[in-house]
């Protein structure tokens, strides 16, 4: 038998960076490290589930500034949100962590008080390549084969300023030697050698303050650095534990048991945070698992190709537990794992209302219907059939030890493999043919205990993946124990289920979808947005002069297609082999794109970096002599002479 020595544990997800639109891949990291927990509070051990929020940095600055709101109104609104799904996904954190919380601040001040003090942070200047989407600092070796950044393939801006460093490089032989000495430190295999070949090319100081903005923490000592988002957001996990002000609660749960992060933020955990952990003279967690992506569609999922899904939308339609179910069913943790709404009804149909929704209201309707409703106790040789009760076995027995193992899928298979096999023994024993003979009574007695007995023990193994579900099973069945009292050890033993006590009402967990059927609402409801933005368009249309197009000119409406913006330029060079034309990485404010104009003969090209242009953002993406183009840069002028029209508002105020 499974034996397990109960103890505290403490589980992370990232903080989230506050995205304008929630996705699928939100709740997908969020639902993983959450069945985990509650696999450990089954266990009896003491959980501390910690999620939140990163909110600090130039991306944040951008975006607000580029809302006209200040960051913090920004990040309220969207956190807000997330705070929201997790709600409607019964998500069980013990706390949610905001960076701009002033118990953060506190902590992430001393942390560089502290690391300052033993001599690793020092002042500098930082003269290199800056991915503002990513946050990261990148050398000219690390970049893509595209010279973008080689986590988001975006391009890379060069920053020269001022800036604090961080001795990272000192720690380069004891990271590498941890990681090779503890060899499920970094998980799975490949992240880990991921990293191994990363630090073995060698470590730079990492730069941990800029002075270009101001949304961020002040460092202690000199305010007019912000300290670098990456230092602030990986010390979060020390914040919400008593870092500062609880030693013992601090003792009691670091290191942490797991951090789990998506596979492009490994790096960060598992080299940066090290590092920092052994300059503070403290343990480093005892795992850092890097999950894979979602594709949706067999395609990852991007706001350019539409295939966003929105998670509020899909819990509205096929509830909260449907989701959870398929998200860890569907993907091998730490593989990337396809979403399809199709392929998520097919398992709402077989598995949730065929499987286990059927297995529940069969046996509940038969215990109603031959025994009103009263558990009776089995009795007589071959009571608890063997086979049965072997498999319900062998089913807790590998649900604790691959939970354990953060095997999810596989167990869940396993669950479903025994729901399958009690479904069976309801054909194999026949109740309603034992009903009729009056001398069978006992041995249907036996039958209906077996198939409620069985139940609770799924009600308790699909507790992780489908807490709500499982809470309906158990009330269904009526039992007296209190549901969030279940421990795994109550289900080690075959025989939990009282007898004498009366089963409750059969209620339909989850009927079965009408696949036509909803494909004819979905379709319909595609149909209804695509008429509604019609209308929208043709409101638009009718509010304004109707004009010909004849003589140049053109309708308003066709205007109103036209989306500009201010752009500042980061890059600027010659296109090779044309005396014209230029190309330029300019930033939008939440985005930065690659634009070919025709100023060469006008500028040189180090004159526009910096400059704040207007551009044109919807104009379909064109190649000029090899080089792609996606946008239009608006100049002015006559013949030869051009002047690129510059504006005093920020990147990615749109331009009306």
């Amino acid at each position: 038998m499974y034996q397990h020595e109960k103890k505290p544990f403490y589980i992370t997800t990232p903080i989230y960076y506050p995205s304008a639109k929630l996705h699928i891949g939100h709740a997908y990291c969020t639902t993983i490290a959450d069945s985990i927990a509650r696999f450990h509070r089954l266990e009896g051990d003491d959980v501390f589930f910690l999620t939140g929020s990163d909110e600090h940095g130039l991306k944040i600055e951008q975006k607000a500034e580029a809302a006209g709101v200040k960051p913090i109104e920004y990040t309220n609104k969207i956190v807000a949100g997330f705070q929201n799904l997790w709600k409607r996904l019964s998500i069980s954190n013990d706390d949610f962590i905001r960076t701009t919380q002033e118990r953060h601040i506190r902590v992430v001040q001393e942390i560089f008080r502290r690391i300052y003090a033993k001599g690793d942070i020092y002042k500098g200047k930082y003269t290199g390549l800056y991915c503002t989407p990513c946050e990261s600092y990148w050398t000219e070796h690390q970049l893509d084969e595209n010279g973008c950044c080689p986590d988001c393939h975006r391009p890379v801006q060069e920053v020269s300023e001022e800036a604090y460093f961080f001795r990272m490089s000192r720690y380069q032989d004891r990271v590498l030697q941890y990681i090779e000495d503890h060899p499920d430190f970094i998980q799975p295999v490949s992240r880990r050698n991921e990293m191994i070949n990363f630090i073995k090319q060698g470590l730079d100081d990492l730069c941990i303050s800029r002075t270009s903005f101001d949304w961020g923490i002040p460092v202690p000592t000199d305010p007019k650095h912000v300290i670098y988002v990456w230092f602030d957001a990986l010390t979060n996990y020390l914040t919400p534990i008593g870092y500062l002000d609880d030693p013992a609660r601090f003792k009691k749960y670091w290191p942490a048991d797991l951090h789990l992060v998506g596979k492009e933020i490994v790096r960060f955990h598992s080299i940066i945070w090290p590092c920092i952990l052994m300059a503070l003279d403290l343990p480093l967690p005892k795992k850092v698992y890097g999950h894979g992506w979602l594709i949706v569609d067999g395609d990852k999922m991007s706001k350019s190709k539409g295939n966003v899904v929105d998670p509020i939308g899909l819990i509205d339609e096929f509830g909260a537990d449907p989701i959870r179910y398929f998200l860890l069913r569907e993907i091998n943790l730490g593989q990337d794992g396809n979403f399809s709404r199709d392929a998520l009804i097919q398992r709402i149909n077989s598995d949730l209302a065929n499987d286990l929704g059927n297995l529940l209201h069969r046996t509940l309707n038969m215990t109603l219907k031959f025994q009103d409703g009263v558990v009776e106790a089995p009795q007589g040789e071959g009571a608890a059939d063997a086979s049965l009760k072997q498999d319900a076995a062998d089913a807790v027995e590998f649900f604790a030890q691959n939970m354990e193992q953060m095997e999810l899928s596989k167990t869940i298979k396993k669950v479903w493999a025994f729901i399958s096999r009690a479904n069976k023994y309801i054909d194999e024993t026949a109740p309603w043919a034992l009903a009729k003979d009056p001398a069978k009574k006992q041995e249907l007695a036996n039958v209906l205990y077996n198939l409620l007995e069985s139940l609770r023990l799924i009600a308790v193994m699909i507790s992780p993946f489908m807490p709500t579900t499982a809470e309906r099973i158990w009330k269904q069945l009526n039992l007296p124990q209190d549901f969030h009292s279940v421990q795994l050890e109550d289900i080690q033993t075959w025989g939990g289920t009282p007898a004498g006590h009366r089963v409750g009402t059969p209620v339909q967990l989850f009927p079965r979808i009408d696949i036509e059927a909803e494909n004819k609402k979905y379709e319909a409801k595609l149909a209804a947005e695509k008429k509604a933005k019609a209308q929208q368009e043709k409101a638009a249309k009718k509010a304004a002069p109707e004009h010909a197009a004849k003589d140049g000119q053109i309708s308003f409406e066709d205007f109103n297609k036209i989306q500009l913006r201010v752009a500042k330029v980061l890059q600027a060079e010659l296109v090779p082999k044309t005396d014209k034309l230029m190309k330029l990485v300019v930033d939008l404010g939440d985005e930065q794109r690659q634009v070919v104009s025709g100023i060469a003969q006008n500028y040189k090209p180090e004159s526009l970096i910096g400059k704040n242009v207007v551009m044109v953002i919807n104009l379909k993406p064109a190649k000029l002599r090899g080089v792609v183009s996606q946008g239009m840069i608006l100049a002015a002028g006559k013949d030869k002479d051009l002047e690129v029209l510059t504006v005093d508002m920020p990147a990615g105020t749109e331009v009306h």
